[in-house]
């Protein structure tokens, strides 16, 4: 099994985000896909040939985690992106925000000051499939902070290649162009 790098090419023109950090950003996942397929080609050849006692296998396996995240969570990223950023489109899942948050500004808020958090890495809205709950959660890099059970609908990339083309240091006004530009009706659809 392989993956093949999804077209996000779409995403040219979008307001916002200039088609250089566009570009850049689709070439630096297609990076995270190749490299996806090639810690898994390679782990399937050293079981094959009985390595997979070595520390080589063991640290191929940790990266694997690092290399498919960065995949998954740019398909997401870009997944969410293109929309117009009205928030009417997904109307079940703002009620369910608003109702947690006591309003949906609180929960805008909330969003877009973890976003501006020092750091590299993503912000994720996830949904607990147990509760039905709701939590902007910090995700480091790729890999640390996941909650487990936790189904991602809305994400944003908050590492420094995300914005600084276009941005410089100024995240805040990335995070605001990001905002403009969700495609709620996605992240609609990824909440149950």
């Amino acid at each position: 099994m392989s993956f093949a790098a999804k077209n996000f090419s779409s995403l040219l023109g979008m307001p916002g985000f200039s088609d250089t950090l566009l570009n850049n950003h689709f070439t630096l996942y297609q990076g995270y896909v190749a490299n996806t397929n090639k810690v898994m080609e390679l782990l399937a050849g050293m079981l094959a040939e009985g390595k997979q006692a070595t520390p080589e296998f063991a640290e191929l396996k940790r990266r694997f985690g690092w290399e498919f995240n960065g995949m998954r969570l740019h398909e997401l990223y870009f997944g969410n992106l293109g929309g117009d950023g009205d928030p009417g489109k997904a109307p079940d899942l703002v009620k369910k925000l608003a109702a947690q948050w006591g309003s949906f500004d609180t929960w805008v808020t909330d969003f877009k000051a973890t976003a501006a958090m020092r750091g590299i890495g993503w912000v994720i809205l996830y949904q607990d499939r147990e509760s039905g709950a709701f939590c902007n959660q910090w995700v480091n890099e790729h890999d640390v902070g996941h909650l487990a059970g936790c189904n991602p609908a809305l994400i944003i990339d908050v590492f420094e290649h995300a914005f600084i083309t276009d941005y410089g240091l100024k995240r805040a006004d990335y995070i605001a162009a990001f905002m403009k530009n969700i495609k709620w009706e996605v992240a609609g659809q990824r909440a149950v």
